[in-house]
């Protein structure tokens, strides 16, 4: 017993360690380093003689501390559902590590070392990436954000890539600390040469990495420009909610652009909801609303101009869809959008509405629908939005060839990769960071956006309405960067490109890969189970 409770706390510290080291690798924390050892401790917690429930109560207050220490400012938006996203998803990341414990017990610990790294990366393109409560924010190749410089290699993997890279040099290291057992003997030579590619398996694609990206970008000769101009408003997004001030939300925007705009400017980019109105606005009759006269009395000062502007508008359809509300005598049916419009002197040229939606505020999963009236209190609506189908591409008059991302779709590599796949030249993104305050979230969103553009070596313009907006080379390299809670507008010349790379043709393929290793492994330890009982 004595032995047993010395186990429990042994293994609650290697939990809370494991936690410890995922929080401070984590952007924007300058410690990166530390996350290829991060799940070292629970290695070796996975390897101790413990019970059930303490195995998985450990693991789980790590992942907890996890969630919590790298997004707790998202309980400054909402205390319930920044709570609740803890608990779930912490939840859910227990699950490699309980199927690990079981196909080590079955097959062989070496065996299920490799398991559990493919079967997190399976947990990842599943969870992550691809259902209605995806959370995309914690996967593990985003570690790298802030150090762009060292995966320019995400262009050809994505950053499936960086959880690749991780999880072989965790599991290198564990294997030249592992304390020996009567199930699990590593021979001195094997951990020392472990320890020694852990090692090269760091330095090297770092090196490699650094030596690919140029120092001083040349301008090349007959390279083709565009002039584009970001806004950032600095705007409360709670306020506005509130206090109807529509018209002096656009005066502020038009004030601030004319900082920079000139006869040159062709592209002006402001940020998500920049167009805001209690009622939202008709798509098909934006340029008789009186409100929206200001905006194409500028338009029409700077013939050249396009603006691309967030918008909280609607749409009336025929026949009543999956997204659609009703009027109050149920005669007329419409769609809501957070979405986005292309605009010049003329009228709208194209709109985008907003596909990858928060869960909450922006769509309910059915669930979740009880939550409906507490949603609609924070500008949110009863049905959800309804997105965007295809992954058009918004064509400028400049020759720019827009991907035209709005916040939480920036996070999505192989969502994003697939405009650049339709033709996009310039991923642009148009946010509202302000609704956590001034707290790591908005720094690790535009660390985020630096990885788009590795991935698909394409400029990236952003518009946030309270930091950071800049514009980000191929290379991940942040220009002019506004800081927080300032209002102002920058501009440059951005290439006119035509970017390619292996990511951007294929997507997520080392995920695909890593998931079809996985499901192999799981079958062939279901054939070892029916095998025993027979």
């Amino acid at each position: 017993m004595i032995n047993g409770v010395i186990n429990k706390k042994y293994a609650l510290l290697l939990a809370l360690l494991s936690g410890v080291l995922l929080v401070i690798s984590w952007p924007v924390m300058p410690t990166t380093f530390f996350i290829f050892v991060a799940f070292v401790p629970l290695l070796l917690l996975s390897n101790m003689p413990v019970g059930k429930w303490t195995y998985f109560g450990c693991i789980y207050i790590a992942m907890l501390l996890f969630n919590i220490g790298t997004t707790w400012w998202v309980c400054n938006a909402s205390a319930v559902g920044g709570v609740g996203a803890f608990i779930i998803n912490s939840l859910l990341m227990c699950l490699p590590w309980l199927l690990y414990k079981k196909v080590k017990a079955t097959l062989s610990p070496g065996l299920g070392l490799i398991a559990l790294a493919f079967f997190w990366l399976t947990f990842e393109y599943i969870h992550l990436q691809n259902w209605g409560l995806s959370w995309p924010w914690l996967t593990i190749g985003n570690v790298f954000a802030q150090q762009s410089t060292w995966v320019q290699w995400y262009s050809v993997t994505g950053v499936s890539g960086g959880g690749v890279w991780v999880w072989v040099i965790n599991i290198l290291v564990y294997i030249a600390i592992a304390p020996a057992t009567t199930q699990n003997f590593i021979p001195k030579k094997k951990k020392r040469n472990a320890a020694i590619a852990a090692i090269l398996l760091v330095i090297v694609p770092i090196i490699g990495s650094i030596l690919t990206v140029p120092l001083v970008p040349q301008k090349q000769l007959g390279q083709r420009y565009a002039n584009v101009a970001i806004c950032q408003p600095n705007i409360d997004p709670y306020s506005k909610l509130t206090e109807g001030t529509t018209a002096a939300q656009i005066n502020k925007l038009i004030t601030i652009s004319n900082l920079v705009v000139d006869s040159s400017t062709q592209l002006l980019l402001w940020p998500e909801t920049a167009l805001y109105s209690a009622n939202r606005y008709n798509e098909a009759a934006l340029q008789t609303n009186i409100e929206l006269q200001p905006v194409f009395t500028f338009l029409k000062q700077y013939p050249k101009l396009q603006l691309l502007t967030g918008i909280e508008s609607f749409k009336f359809v025929p026949i009543p869809t999956t997204y659609s509300n009703s009027t109050a005598n149920g005669s007329v049916n419409y769609e809501s959008y957070n979405g986005s419009v292309l605009l010049d002197s003329g009228g709208a040229n194209a709109f985008y509405h907003k596909t990858k939606l928060v869960p909450g505020p922006e769509t309910m999963p059915w669930f979740l629908t009880f939550l409906d009236k507490w949603i609609s209190d924070f500008g949110g609506t009863t049905n959800g939005y309804a997105p965007n189908e295809t992954r058009t591409v918004i064509e400028t008059n400049s020759g720019l060839k827009l991907a035209p991302s709005i916040c939480y779709e920036s996070i999505y590599g192989g969502f994003m990769r697939q405009y650049v796949a339709n033709g996009a030249n310039l991923i642009t993104i148009i946010t509202n960071d302000g609704w956590w305050g001034n707290t790591p979230g908005f720094k690790q969103h535009l660390a985020y956006a630096q990885l788009r553009a590795i991935e698909n070596s394409v400029w990236v313009a952003r518009s946030a309405n309270t930091g950071t907006s800049a514009f980000i080379t191929p290379y991940g390299s942040v220009l002019q960067p506004q800081a927080y809670n300032t209002a102002n507008a920058i501009s440059m010349q951005v290439p006119i490109t035509i970017p390619s790379t292996f990511y951007s043709k294929f997507g997520n393929w080392l995920y695909k890969v890593c998931s079809l290793i996985a499901g192999l492994i799981f079958l062939f330890y279901l054939g070892k189970c029916v095998y025993r009982r027979n």
